[in-house]
């Protein structure tokens, strides 16, 4: 019988503390409208990355001498980087430089995201 009246009590609470919830609920504030969508086209290339720009003579010996965008040189710097099997066999992040990356590079091993920071350098 303990148990009866115990649960009844038990009952009684939680059906008062729902009505309370049930009649607390506060108004929302209307939804802002949503802004409209751009239209999906192609993207447009950011021109300060499209302009041509010449190599350092350090930088030529291994892009070549004639002007290029910088997203030109940083290809062909991967390119010229997976020919020669310079990235590091452990961190794939790291760059062992060569004779040619080394003036280029000031350094002996230059991590992926480093090497543009260098790179910009000799870019003018």
């Amino acid at each position: 019988m303990a148990k009866k009246k115990a649960t009844k009590k038990v009952a009684a609470k939680t059906t008062a503390k729902s009505a309370t919830k049930k009649t607390a609920k506060v108004a929302k504030p209307a939804a802002k409208k949503a802004a409209p969508k751009k239209a999906a086209g192609k993207r447009k290339p950011n021109p300060a990355f499209m302009k041509a720009l010449t190599p350092s003579a350090t930088l030529a010996a291994v892009v070549g001498a004639a002007p290029l965008p910088r997203t030109e040189v940083v290809k062909k710097l991967w390119a010229y980087i997976k020919k020669n099997n310079l990235q590091d066999a452990k961190n794939r992040r790291n760059i062992n430089a060569d004779d040619k990356l080394k003036p280029l590079f000031g350094k002996a091993t230059v991590n992926m995201f480093e090497m543009t920071k260098l790179v910009s350098k000799h870019l003018k």
